[in-house]
C-alpha cells in the first residue's frame, strides 16, 4: 500500500526541488466587482500582497467610482494569492478591475474617468491572464437584460490576440460583428454609427505567445430568477436595502442561467482559438461550482431563504458572499495551478481570515475539487505546488513509523 504512494511522490518531489529556483509566475486578473469582491472582508483581503493596478488611477480620477469601494483591492485575487503561498507556489498577483466593467470596456477604455485599463493589460509580459466578463454581457439577448454576447465573443478574442500577438490594429466593430453597420447594429443593439466608428489600438510591446489566457465563468444571479423583491444600494455607504417590489425575472431557475453562461464561455473560448493566435487555455467553471455546491447540499438553493445552509450570494442577489468568493478563488486556483483545492485542508489561512469555519472551508474545497475532476487518479499539478503536500506526506509517514516502533505487538 505504501510503496505505490512513495513512487507517486518521487518524481514530483524531484520536480518540486527544481521548480523552487524557477522565476515567479506573473498573473493578472481582469474583471469587475465579481473579481475585486465588492464588499469586505473580501474586497480588501490580502491587498498588501496583490498589486491593484487601478488604485493609482482611482486616486488620480475617481469619476464613476463608488466611495464605499476604497482601493487598494485584494478580492478574489487576494484569496487566490494566499492559496498559492500556502501551496508553496511563487505567484505575483495583479488585478485590473473596475465596477461593472465589461471586457469591451477594458479594451476600449470606455469608462468615465478614462482609466487606461488596456494599458494595464499591456503593462508587462504576463504568464497567466484571467478574463472575467460583466455578469450578464455573455447571456443571450432578452428585452430588459443588459446582455451582448457578440461583444463578449469579439472582445475576448481581441484581448487574447493583444496578449499573444500584440499587433497594432485599426478596425470597425462591423468588421467583427455582422459585416455591415446595419447588421452589426441589429446584433448588438448599438447604433450604426458606433458599429462604423474606426478604432485604433496601439501595439502591445509586452505580448507573449506563451501567455496562458483563462476565462472566469461567472455565476447565475438570484436577482434575475424570480426574486421576491428589488434592492436599493445606498450611494454613500453601499448598504443594500430591500423594497416590496418583485424584481423582473429573466430565468426560471439558477440552473438555466448557468447553462447559458457555460455555453457562452465555451463558445467565446472556441472562437478565440479559431484564428490560430493561441486561444484560451481553459475556462474556470466558477458558475458550475456554485451549482455543484447547491446540488451537494453545501449551499442554499434559495438565496432568499438559505435555511442554515451556506449562502453563496451577498445581500443584493448578484455579488458573491465571502463563501461564494472563497469558492470562486478555489476554482480559479485549481484551474490555473493544476493543484487540487482540497489539498489546502481545514487549516487554510484565507478561510480563517475571512471568518469561514473550518468545516465550511473543507466543504467548499471539496466542491471545487470535484468540479475540477480531481481525485486519487488526478494528474500531477504544478511541481512547486507539491511542496506542501510532500512535507505533509513525509510528516505523516514519519509519525506512522514512530507509532509502529512504540506500539505493542499484536497478539
Amino acid at each position: 500500500m505504501k510503496r505505490p504512494f512513495l513512487r507517486a511522490l518521487a518524481l514530483p518531489a524531484l520536480l518540486a526541488c527544481a521548480a523552487a529556483h524557477a522565476d515567479p509566475v506573473d498573473v493578472l486578473f481582469v474583471g469587475n466587482s465579481y473579481t475585486f469582491g465588492r464588499v469586505n472582508p473580501v474586497m480588501g483581503y490580502n491587498a498588501a500582497n496583490v498589486t491593484d493596478l487601478t488604485a493609482p488611477m482611482a486616486a488620480a480620477n475617481a469619476t464613476g467610482s463608488n466611495s464605499f469601494e476604497p482601493h487598494p483591492w485584494g478580492g478574489v485575487p487576494g484569496i487566490f494569492k494566499q492559496f498559492t503561498t500556502q501551496a508553496g507556489l511563487d505567484y505575483r498577483v495583479s488585478l485590473s478591475t473596475r465596477n461593472a466593467a465589461s471586457l469591451r470596456g477594458h479594451f476600449l477604455n470606455s469608462n468615465p474617468a478614462n482609466w487606461d485599463l488596456r494599458g494595464n493589460i499591456g503593462s508587462q509580459a504576463w504568464d497567466k491572464v484571467v478574463l472575467q466578463e460583466q455578469s450578464d454581457e455573455s447571456l443571450p439577448k432578452q428585452p430588459g437584460l443588459a446582455s451582448n454576447p457578440a461583444y463578449f465573443t469579439a472582445y475576448t478574442n481581441l484581448i487574447e490576440n493583444y496578449l499573444h500577438q500584440g499587433n497594432a490594429l485599426s478596425y470597425r466593430e462591423r468588421d467583427l460583428i455582422g459585416g455591415t453597420n446595419a447588421a452589426c447594429a441589429a446584433i448588438t443593439g448599438a447604433t450604426a454609427g458606433t458599429c462604423g466608428t474606426l478604432r485604433s489600438i496601439e501595439a502591445n510591446p509586452n505580448a507573449r505567445a506563451d501567455t496562458e489566457v483563462y476565462l472566469y465563468q461567472t455565476w447565475a444571479r438570484p436577482n434575475l430568477v424570480n426574486a421576491p423583491f428589488t434592492t436599493i444600494t445606498d450611494p454613500v455607504t453601499g448598504q443594500v436595502s430591500f423594497t416590496t417590489t418583485p424584481a423582473p425575472s429573466f430565468y426560471g431557475s439558477l440552473g438555466a442561467m448557468t447553462d447559458d453562461l457555460r455555453t457562452a464561455y465555451a463558445a467565446a473560448a472556441a472562437a478565440a482559438g479559431a484564428d490560430g493566435t493561441g486561444g484560451v487555455k481553459a475556462v474556470a467553471p466558477v458558475g458550475d461550482a456554485f451549482m455543484r455546491a447547491i446540488a451537494m447540499g453545501v449551499a442554499a438553493p434559495n438565496h432568499y431563504a438559505p435555511n442554515g445552509l451556506l449562502d453563496l450570494w451577498w445581500d443584493d442577489g448578484t455579488h458573491a458572499s465571502k463563501y461564494g468568493s472563497y469558492l470562486s478563488a478555489l476554482t480559479l486556483f485549481g484551474t490555473l495551478t493544476g493543484l487540487d483545492p482540497a489539498s489546502l485542508g481545514g487549516g487554510e489561512i484565507a478561510a480563517r481570515d475571512l471568518g469561514i469555519a473550518q468545516r465550511d472551508a473543507e466543504l467548499l474545497q471539496r466542491v471545487a475539487s470535484l468540479q475540477l475532476g480531481f481525485g486519487l487518479a488526478a494528474e500531477v499539478p504544478e511541481p512547486a505546488g507539491l511542496a506542501l503536500l510532500l512535507t505533509a506526506g513525509a510528516a505523516a509517514l514519519g509519525a506512522g513509523r514512530r507509532r509502529r516502533r512504540t506500539a505493542p505487538s499484536a497478539p
